[in-house]
């Protein structure tokens, strides 16, 4: 009688339905998972090893490509590290911002998360909408920074300039005459800030679009419901965070549990699930949507009423204004100074963590007096999350290991680094 065994498959490392360049050997009884054995390593860039070779300004464009989708929280948890060495003070303006584009950030995240989740399930339409609204949001990446993506917008002491009081129009051409032209650039005639509160009336009635095709849907429901369910001891046991560790039922989330800038003046809540599933995660990154809207409204107020400086006045730290620069010496110094040698960090180490869209993103950084860093460790959440998807996958079928991968928002950029 011919001998019963398992077969072994590669699942990747081509880009469908693996978010970056996964590789899974799947080892499979019919269609069911025995073992997924995750390889990684196809992206690798070396990040942290190029950071002790670059001055501390210089790597912050690459904290903008380690999750190439929640871009802004990366360089927020790097810049916090070093000011945690430095010791320095950052204007209240500028911990604002950095807040609110935190939490365009997030919703940037959760747009591409189930636009890509759903896609993987086999929602076409969800890709569609959900990119419909990080147009907006990318538009303001670019007016504050000059770059829809890789923004590196903040720097140590607070943030790189000011919120622009114009935004970029729409041109007309021969698709969008004049009159349709008008009624495009119609929330685009203020200022930047104007442009952010007019996304947050229009926003939540987009996620309840979102929630109206996919929430209820019987189809969507099958392929979530009770598929790679995580006990909140388990959880825990396996280093999750943020929505991960949230779907399962445990209340941690570092706005809430360490705030950091201006959190703990924010009204919000933490959404976390009951049954640990694909599903509850589903569930609690939605609220986090209407979540993270509440304190883009919030930051949006505060910031109208209380303008203010946006960076340290310490010029060992950050550069002086180009007036100042091109009228005084000594600031001229300054300007050349930092911007050839950097500025040099107190020996030290430290530990810096923010509450990024996919869990807990952390800088550990060593500093031997140097205008380097001496060491630079970066605590990716994907790469324990990742670490999980044998135990999640196990007893599933093949088509499960799809919406497990995309329920777990993974992006290799921070996995591999």
């Amino acid at each position: 009688m011919a001998e019963i065994r398992n077969y072994t498959m590669n699942f990747g490392p081509q880009h469908p339905a693996a978010h970056g360049v996964l590789r899974l050997v799947l080892e499979l009884d019919g269609e069911v998972v025995r073992r997924a054995d995750p390889h990684i390593g196809l992206l690798h860039r070396a990040t942290e090893k190029l950071a002790e070779n670059k001055t501390y300004i210089q790597s912050v464009p690459y904290m903008d490509r380690l999750d190439y989708v929640s871009m802004m929280v990366n360089e927020h948890a790097y810049v916090m590290a070093i000011e945690k060495l430095l010791d320095i003070d950052v204007p209240l303006t500028a911990q604002y911002i950095r807040v609110m584009f935190d939490e365009i950030t997030r919703i940037l995240n959760h747009l591409l998360w189930i636009g890509a989740h759903a896609l993987d399930v086999g929602a076409m339409t969800m890709f569609l909408y959900a990119f419909r609204e990080r147009e907006d949001l990318m538009d303001c990446y670019e007016a504050v920074s000059g770059a829809r993506m890789h923004a590196a917008y903040y720097r140590p002491g607070g943030v790189y300039r000011d919120l622009p009081d114009t935004m970029p129009k729409y041109q007309s051409s021969k698709i969008h005459d004049e009159k349709k032209t008008r009624i495009r650039n119609a929330n685009r005639e203020g200022s930047l800030l104007d442009f952010i509160e007019d996304f947050t009336d229009r926003f939540p009635n987009y996620v309840d679009e979102y929630e109206t095709l996919l929430t209820d849907n019987r189809i969507w429901k099958q392929r979530l419901v009770d598929i790679g369910v995580v006990s909140p001891e388990r959880a825990k046991a396996l280093g999750f965070t943020g929505p991960m560790l949230r779907g399962s039922g445990v209340e941690w989330d570092l706005r809430k549990k360490q705030p950091y800038e201006v959190y703990d003046r924010l009204d919000f809540d933490i959404p976390i699930g009951v049954n640990g599933d694909c599903y509850d995660r589903y569930l609690v990154r939605i609220e986090e949507f209407r979540q993270s809207n509440r304190i883009i409204r919030q930051c949006v107020e505060w910031l109208r009423s209380n303008p203010g400086p946006v960076i340290t006045d310490n010029h060992k730290v950050a550069p002086p204004s180009r007036l100042d620069m091109k009228q005084n010496m000594e600031e001229m110094i300054h300007h050349f100074k930092l911007f050839t040698e950097g500025f040099h960090v107190p020996p030290g180490e430290t530990y810096a963590a923010v509450e990024h869209p996919k869990g807990e993103f952390g800088i550990y950084l060593v500093s031997n007096g140097a205008n380097k860093p001496y060491r630079l460790k970066i605590r990716a959440p994907g790469f324990a999350h990742l670490a999980a998807l044998d135990e999640m996958s196990r007893g599933h079928m093949i088509a499960d290991v799809v919406a497990i991968i995309g329920t777990q928002d993974i992006v290799f950029g921070e996995i591999d680094r």
